[in-house]
């Protein structure tokens, strides 16, 4: 007699949870608890685990462990990225290498001579499309270590709608593909800081901002955070089924002693009242005149922290981001060298674009002026280059794939009235059109064959015929075909029964009227047949 088998405390409760929500529109998923890992699996199920990521880890743990990097090594690296910003890039390197440098110690054993080590959490203050995200990811992919970023304004205090400042953390271990080690010597940037000051000032009991405030500045200092969200059910099923498994228990938390916390603003309205600030004593005559056109993010290099105080901001949190730098905004000159010297440009980006396609082109020196200057208008920064060339770009990526052009150049009249260039372009290139046309067709004819084993095939005036209607009806060659002969194999399949042929040529009738030929060709079949 068997012995029966003890129950699997993961089947059950599977069980339970289903039952749970039988009534409910949640699906509950069947994979085995048991078998799976909270840090490799995004929110699709896929996992982020690759067979190298243990040994990613492992030589990232290790490239901390002998940092060695200067400050001026990393300046030179993030030249190669982004334009201008010499301050923040100073202050950035500086701040990279004495946390590092301390991490290292830290890692070896030994502290240094300070007793205590004040983390240089970071403060960057500056319009939108200076660099400032960048910056912050570019530094961390040459040190190697994971990389969060997020925006404050999704956020809430624990308790209220919104998300968890704590799942920044663990957001930062699933980067680490699952490495606590490594999560921990992380950066975690979050945008958008200015957004969560609280509304009047100081002492204000906005929750949205205040509350964030506080669990940041809990994070930012020193604090163990559970690796299992207390609001996600999944997670805490994770944790029980680790209790469960027993053997060697894992970590349940991770502690943020040695992650770099780096928050960013445009603060707009903080520079206004630094102008009001600096220029109080200009009375009378002697007073300035506000400029329409003045840039007032420049007045963000004067803020101290009574400033950031009165703005919303909680004393201890403003306090635990001692390390504050302004970015300048960039001007056209600025936007031209990002698209001729970064090698971030998001203009290489629209080169692979095109190059998708067998298609390059080149552009001359007075359209990269030209666009820098309308993406300056934006207002964006460098994210105006990207909404300027997608303006320019819109058609020729949606034309030029079905044409036989395989090299253009943006001039500037193409900025100025891209559509007539582009239609200068094709009739320029009209003549080769019938190439591409000719192996639309073919390539129509092969994947006809391929999917019923039919073969057909089109005579001259069948394709002058099929590229006429197409253009009228500006539609391409496969749906027109597609839409022509989609009954097409049931006929030929009728004939083949009959006959066993094959191939199968189509003149102009078959294109006019696809399925009265094909009647035709039926009906004839059949009448063969009975003769013979």
């Amino acid at each position: 007699m068997s012995e029966k088998k003890p129950p699997n405390p993961f089947e059950e409760i599977q069980r339970q949870l289903e039952k749970m929500f039988k009534d409910s529109n949640v699906t509950v998923s069947t994979q085995n608890f048991s078998e799976s890992d909270p840090f490799t699996e995004d929110a699709s199920g896929a996992s982020k685990q690759t067979p190298d990521a243990p040994d990613s880890a492992a030589e990232a743990l290790e490239k901390i462990r002998n940092f060695h990097l200067k400050p001026k090594e990393i300046r030179d690296y993030l030249n190669r990225f982004v334009i201008r910003q010499d301050d923040a890039k100073k202050v950035l390197s500086v701040a990279i290498c004495d946390h590092y440098n301390h991490v290292r110690r830290t890692l070896a054993g030994n502290s240094g001579a300070a007793s205590e080590y004040s983390k240089q959490n970071l403060l960057f203050l500056g319009p939108t499309g200076v660099g400032k995200t960048y910056l912050m990811r570019s530094v961390a992919r040459l040190i190697g270590v994971p990389f969060v970023k997020a925006d404050a304004t999704k956020f809430s205090e624990t308790g209220y709608v919104g998300s968890d400042v704590e799942d920044l953390v663990r957001d930062l271990v699933k980067a680490a593909d699952g490495n606590i080690e490594l999560a921990e010597k992380g950066i975690i940037f979050v945008d958008e800081i200015d957004k969560i000051a609280s509304e009047g000032g100081a002492g204000s009991r906005d929750v949205s901002g205040r509350g964030v405030q506080i669990n940041l500045l809990k994070l930012m200092e020193e604090t163990e955070v559970n690796l299992f969200s207390p609001t996600d059910m999944m997670s805490q099923m994770q944790a029980v089924m680790e209790m469960q498994r027993g053997g060697k228990p894992k970590r349940k938390s991770i502690n943020t002693k040695n992650i770099l916390f780096i928050v960013s603003g445009a603060f707009d309205k903080l520079a206004e009242s630094i102008k009001k600030r600096i220029s109080q004593n200009e009375l009378g005559f002697g007073a300035t005149v506000a400029d329409k056109d003045e840039d007032l993010s420049t007045y963000l290099q004067f803020a101290g922290t009574r400033d950031f105080i009165n703005y919303g901001f909680e004393p201890e949190f403003i306090g635990r981001v001692p390390v504050r730098c302004a970015c300048t905004a960039l001007t056209a000159d600025d936007l031209a060298h990002i698209m001729t010297a970064s090698e971030g440009s998001v203009l290489h980006q629209y080169h692979d674009d095109f190059k998708g396609y067998g298609i390059d082109f080149d552009i001359t020196p007075e359209a990269i002026v030209a666009i820098a200057e309308a993406a300056s208008e934006e207002g964006t920064g460098a994210r105006g280059i990207m909404t300027v060339l997608e303006r320019i770009f819109r058609d020729f990526k949606f034309e030029l794939p079905s044409t036989a052009i395989k090299h253009f150049e943006v001039t500037t009249d193409m900025i100025e009235n891209p559509l007539n260039c582009l239609q200068a372009l094709k009739a320029k290139n009209a003549h080769l059109q019938k190439d591409v046309w000719q192996s639309d067709v073919k390539r129509f004819a092969k994947s006809f064959e391929k999917t019923h084993g039919f073969t057909l095939e089109f005579k001259s005036l069948a394709i002058e015929a099929i590229v006429e209607e197409a253009s009228d009806q500006d539609r391409t060659i496969q749906s027109l075909c597609e839409e022509k002969f989609k009954d097409f194999e049931h006929g030929l399949n009728i004939i083949n029964r009959h006959t066993g042929q094959t191939v199968f040529k189509l003149g102009k009738l078959a294109i006019k009227d696809p399925d009265k030929e094909l009647s035709k060709w039926v009906v004839r079949c059949i009448e063969n047949t009975k003769e013979s």
